[in-house]
């Protein structure tokens, strides 16, 4: 948005001299806007093509920068978040999410690099739930369970892309129709998930989806950070606090058990500011966390979830949520390969905000379904800056 500056020139003694000031005043004032414009360049987008799905789609990779030149780049194949570049404590500009420079790995299955997810993120044990005394099994992925929405879940999916423009923020939309269904899921439903950056290095993510039948709805952005930079190395070493007092209890096939536990006096309690890897090892089963969070407040308003700090770089994060919880995943499972862009485990971390794992089969949780003339709406703000 143009500032208005408005110039003025005081009264000198002299006809001449008062006609000389003010037409010196009037060129000031035409001539200074326009260097003032061009000093700090406008937010812009840009689209480039980034590949052809095996069913002859084409797919874009969309870059927005703001005007202090930091940058995120998404794309349609599963609504991705792609590159997220932004400055260190000396200024230096580095990617900090995970992610591939094309399009094949995307296509060959990977670890939901920057995806998002759905219909339903996390876990639904059994595959199954029941809706109006109706049974509705869902695909098996994960042992006995369904993981993150089945096998052709959201992130294996083709959205449609449009860039759009406001006075403080430029972004994309993408926009899902999934089937009735689809992966097993009742109803059609139709999904946005909406990306957006601005001055302030704050990326938000917003979720919504309507359906014409009763079904249940959990979506999530995937995304793996190190903010040393991609390929820095461990993560482990990065500061976290998580805004939260309890954490959902689970079993040993990470399915809710409908309780809650309180994370004081456990590996879990990050309260304070605590290195991701103080005790990562005292979690062996998992090979480190991969828990959900409850986080305080009232789910619905947009409230602090977490903040991240790498003291080597000092690049921040910070992460306010509507959702109810949030996933730590310590990225145990990355391969190290090209699978993975070459992240082994605990070379990133993830904070997957979102409802809670099985909520379908957990009448005490906040409830997932989504019901015909309802608009599911979630957001996320993740802010980028630098740790005083």
């Amino acid at each position: 948005m143009k500032k208005q500056v408005r110039y003025t020139s005081g009264a000198k003694n002299g006809i001449m001299y008062k006609l000389k000031t003010f037409a010196i005043a009037m060129l000031f004032a035409i001539a200074t806007p326009v260097t003032s414009v061009h000093a700090e360049p406008p937010m812009q987008i840009s689209t480039s093509p980034f590949g052809t799905t095996p069913d002859g789609q084409k797919v874009s990779r969309y870059t927005l920068t703001n005007s202090h030149g930091h940058s995120v780049s998404v794309m349609n194949f599963g609504a991705t978040l792609l590159d997220v570049n932004v400055p260190d404590r000396a200024g230096e500009l580095a990617n900090v999410n995970w992610c591939f420079d094309e399009l094949q790995p995307y296509l060959d299955g990977h670890p939901y690099f920057g995806s998002t997810v759905g219909r339903f993120c996390n876990r639904i044990g059994n595959a199954k739930f029941t809706i109006d005394g109706k049974e509705f099994p869902l695909t098996v992925n994960h042992g006995k369970h369904i993981l993150h929405g089945g096998k052709a879940n959201f992130a294996y999916q083709y959205w449609e892309g449009e860039t759009y423009e406001s006075d403080d923020r430029i972004g994309v939309r993408f926009r899902l129709t999934s089937l009735d269904g689809h992966e097993g899921f009742p109803g059609t439903l139709q999904t946005v998930c909406d990306y957006s950056w601005n001055d302030d290095n704050e990326l938000t993510i917003q979720f919504s989806a309507t359906t014409d039948a009763p079904t249940h709805v959990n979506l999530t952005n995937h995304s793996y950070w190190n903010l040393g930079g991609i390929g820095s190395g461990s993560a482990m070493d990065h500061v976290a606090t998580i805004h939260a007092q309890e954490l959902l209890d689970v079993d040993d096939d990470l399915i809710p058990t409908g309780k809650l536990n309180s994370v004081d006096g456990t590996v879990f309690d990050f309260r304070k500011p605590t290195a991701l890897g103080d005790r990562v090892e005292q979690l062996p089963a998992t090979k480190g966390y991969d828990h959900c969070y409850v986080v305080d407040g009232d789910f619905g308003q947009l409230r602090p979830a977490a903040s991240v700090v790498d003291p080597d770089s000092g690049r921040m994060l910070e992460i306010e949520t509507t959702q109810c919880g949030m996933q730590l995943y310590t990225a145990n499972h990355l391969p190290g390969n090209e699978k993975s862009a070459g992240a082994g485990g605990h070379d990133a971390f993830c904070l997957e905000t979102q409802h809670y794992p099985d909520a379908p089969n957990k009448p005490s949780f906040p409830t997932t379904l989504l019901s015909p003339g309802e608009t599911l709406t979630e957001t996320t703000v993740h802010r980028f800056g630098v740790a005083k």
